[in-house]
């Protein structure tokens, strides 16, 4: 029986006067359910796009909260057209005002829809992620690679030409960098590959397993080895020096992520044979348990950038992702996947879902549990993670 208790707190929502007024026109009341999965979407209404740019539009703005419905029902209008260059208008009926009225040129369609999307989120408070990068694992028969794309699956490219088993990609902070496990060299080896200047090294070969590399903001380098027996989560310094042996439990620890600060390393590990969550200090100590009441073998987490909230996959029978306080407590589920990893602006996740004998990539708003998959990446792909 899945046990999760949901947030549901409502709040009477007055956003200023022009809302005041906007509600007594229409002669309702807004509240607004805060909490994951508990929030409505932000209703916009699009005209005058066509082709690309409105398939884009479309699915930038609906993973990142926002729903579509008609003019005399939207609290957006977004209006313009996509003749050559995109022009880009949008209306605010709660403020009675027209915020953003601009013409995009240069690039591509994507780069401009891109843009003009990223200035419309944020000036409904939130944070654009819209010109953010991901990184994945494609699937190439018995073999893997490593992929870069924009964040909803376009301009994809290979990464790796390793032609053998490729895993666990994830950004440095604040570099265009990523750290991955390849067998290129016969192990599981942990590799730092620059995308600027195409330089590639290798950051971590003990023997045995080497993988699972997670990049603190203040340039620290966690990671799962096995050169001690077991799986354990070690940290060392950007340049290699200073390893740390952090657990000693051979408990097969695994997925180390980092709290904002860098000062907590959060992974799944298991306690009399059922797995936990815990967290360490990056410098040592012993390791505290997360609580996640009524959840089954949690794994996989991501700390988000804000450092309110943990994500990860729970298996409960099937897998499915789920969001916790930072702290531990009340869990939210949200919907079917896995490998959980969080945007920049702490509200979205990419992660897989299972479908056929495939996986895809999918973007999931976490107050609103909108979801779409990213159909723009063929194949079989997973181990998503998010530029930070």
């Amino acid at each position: 029986m899945k046990l999760f208790t949901k947030h549901l707190f409502t709040l009477t929502a007055v956003f200023g006067m022009g809302l005041s007024a906007f509600a007594q026109d229409k002669g309702f009341i807004i509240t607004k359910p805060t909490g994951p999965g508990a929030e409505p979407p932000t209703w916009v209404s699009l005209s005058g796009f066509t082709g690309e740019a409105e398939s884009l539009l479309r699915f930038d703005l609906y993973v990142q909260g926002f729903n579509f419905t008609n003019a005399d029902n939207a609290q957006y209008q977004i209006s313009g057209s996509n003749n050559g260059n995109l022009v880009g208008r949008v209306t605010d009926r709660v403020q009675r005002s027209t915020p953003l009225n601009k013409g995009y040129s240069g690039g591509n369609i994507v780069q401009q829809v891109h843009a003009f999307v990223d200035e419309f989120v944020k000036l409904t408070g939130r944070d654009p992620i819209a010109q953010t990068k991901i990184a994945y694992k494609r699937d190439t028969g018995a073999n893997s690679e490593i992929y870069v794309a924009d964040f909803d699956g376009n301009s994809a490219v290979p990464v790796t030409a390793d032609n053998t088993i490729v895993a666990a990609p994830t950004w440095a902070p604040h570099e265009l960098a990523l750290y991955y496990t390849s067998y290129k060299l016969g192990n599981p080896d942990i590799f730092y590959h620059n995308l600027s200047s195409g330089q590639r090294r290798v950051f971590s070969r003990y023997a045995g397993l080497n993988t699972a590399a997670a990049a603190s903001s203040n340039g620290k380098v966690a990671m799962i080895l096995s050169k001690g027996g077991s799986p354990d989560v070690y940290d060392c310094n950007a340049d290699g020096s200073g390893l740390l042996r952090l657990t000693n439990t051979r408990a097969d620890e695994s997925s180390p992520c980092w709290s904002p600060d860098g000062e907590w390393i959060c992974f799944a590990t298991k306690i009399n044979g059922r797995r936990v969550l815990q967290k360490v200090r990056a410098s040592g100590g012993a390791a505290q348990t997360i609580p996640a009441p009524g959840v089954s073998n949690p794994s996989e987490p991501d700390w988000s950038p804000d450092g309110k909230w943990i994500a990860f996959t729970a298996q409960m029978g099937n897998f499915e992702i789920c969001v916790m306080p930072a702290g531990g407590g009340n869990v939210t589920e949200l919907v079917s996947g896995e490998d959980p990893s969080w945007a920049p602006n702490s509200r979205t996740l990419i992660c897989t879902r299972r479908e056929g004998g495939r996986r895809v990539l999918s973007l999931l708003d976490v107050p609103t549990k909108q979801y779409k998959d990213v159909s723009r990446i063929t194949g079989s792909n997973s181990q998503p993670s998010w530029a930070k």
